[in-house]
Formats: C-alpha cells, structure tokens, sequence
C-alpha cells in the first residue's frame, strides 16, 4: 500500500470529556482551551452533542471561530431524526439553522445519522430513510446502522441511488450487530470505531459500552480495507467513539501513525 498519501482524515467523535484532562490534555487543561489543543493533532471530529440538543447558531458559531482555518466538523443528528419513528419538521429546520454558521465558515463537512438497534432494514426503516433524505436535501449525510437487517446484498445499490454514504463500523461481534462490512456509496468513505467491549455492550446503564483501549493488531485490520476506500473515495473519514479517559485520542493517533507507516496518510 504505497504512493501518494490520499484524503484521509483520523480524528474522534467529540472532544469536550473531562475525563480527558491527563490522558490527553495536558494537566490542568480547562474546558475552553480543549478544542484548541484537539485542533493540533487532529484535522476533523464529530460533534456528538447534537444528538442530545439542537445548539443554538451562536454556539456552532463559536466552534468556527474558534478552530483553526481548514479544520473541519461533521454534525450527528438530533435523536429525534433517528430515534423516533415520525420526523419533526420543526425540528429539522432548527438543527438546520443550527449548522449554517459551520457552513458559512466553510467547515462544515456533513451529517451522520447513527441510527439504534432496533430500526431495522423494513418498509417502515427504509421509508424513514427516504423522508430523512428528502428532508435534508443536498447535505452529505452518512447512516450508520446497528442491526445487522441492513447487511443486504442490495443494501450499496439502494444507499447509492438516494445519495446516502455508508458508514462502516468496527465493534463487538455480538449476534445482530453489523459486521465489519466497508462499502462505498458515495464520494466519501466513512468508519467509525465503537470498541469491542462485548461484555459491556448491552450491559446495565451507567456502565460505558466504548469503554476499549485498541491494540495495534485490532487497527491494523482496517488498513486494507481503509486503503481500498481512499483508492476510491475522494475523501476518507475515520472516528474514534471509544472515548472513555481519552482512550479515543490514543487510539485515533495510533491509527495516523499506522497509516503513515502505510504511505496512506500523509507525514
């Protein structure tokens, strides 16, 4: 896997854990100066706290101010587009609004929809798919399923046809999970890494399922299949949601440093 380093970008799904002041950010770091030191050694993360509440622009616009030019953010979506069986057209046209000020700043780089367990590949899941779509038109925007329903032989053509990208997972291999599956429907790839703690996944609440420090050999899985990806997309994503005490950075820059040995990523 030589030659030119292509588009890759590594980076985590969120950033603002206190539980990260030590394992990652230097002793005594405060809240406001994490996104600054994040920027320096990752290109892109995933705004995660969309999911829980639609922000309000200032506060997205706060986010672009206060990245460094070129950094880029991909927004999930509020639980209320994926989570609840009707959409709020309300709603989507606030968490809309919400992301303009990233748009405007030109840092934006789309949507994730991280959908649970329970929706499955029906006529009720892919109808919600189809209104999501419609009601976002024109956004990059990414779906990630929990149920293995959706590892279906026609599941590339349909993503492909509705311009929806295919968010491949890496997590325990549990009975009912999707597998490992790395697919391209769009111009852009996507892998998200949850952790393999199978005894914890459908564990008690409270106790945290991406709780998972990666080894070299876990990662090292991925680099073939990361490397027919970015041959073919025009830009690669990779997001560490292993983000128990930092666990996430560490794996993210063990993955950069993987792939830079691999002439993937650029030096």
């Amino acid at each position: 896997m030589s030659g030119a380093a292509r588009d890759v970008l590594v980076g985590t799904s969120g950033y603002s854990f206190k539980d990260w002041v030590g394992p990652f950010y230097p002793a005594k770091t405060p809240s406001t100066a994490f996104l600054e030191y994040y920027a320096r050694e990752f290109p892109v993360v995933e705004v995660n706290s969309t999911y829980y509440g639609i922000p309000k622009p200032t506060m997205t616009a706060n986010l672009a101010k206060r990245s460094p030019e070129g950094f880029r953010f991909v927004v999930k979506l509020h639980q209320s587009m994926t989570h609840e069986p009707r959409l709020d057209v309300a709603k989507v046209r606030e968490f809309l609004e919400a992301i303009e000020p990233l748009k405007q700043a030109g840092k934006y780089d789309g949507l994730i929809a991280q959908f649970p367990w329970r929706f499955r590949r029906d006529d009720a899941g892919k109808k919600h798919l189809e209104e999501l779509r419609a009601a976002l038109p024109g956004e990059p925007l990414h779906v990630e399923f929990r149920n293995d329903s959706w590892a279906h032989p026609k599941l590339e053509s349909w993503l492909r046809e509705r311009e929806l990208g295919y968010v491949a997972v890496d997590e325990p291999h549990l009975p009912g999970l999707m597998p490992p599956i790395a697919i391209l429907t769009t111009d852009t790839a996507y892998v998200r890494f949850h952790g393999r703690n199978a005894k914890a996944w459908y564990g008690p609440k409270g106790v945290d399922r991406y709780d998972w420090e990666y080894s070299q050999p876990e990662l090292e899985e991925w680099l073939a299949k990361i490397a027919t990806l970015a041959e073919q997309a025009k830009r690669t994503y990779l997001f560490f949601n292993n983000c128990h005490a930092g666990q996430a950075a560490r794996s993210a820059k063990l993955m950069q440093e993987l792939l830079r040995r691999q002439g993937i990523l650029a030096s």
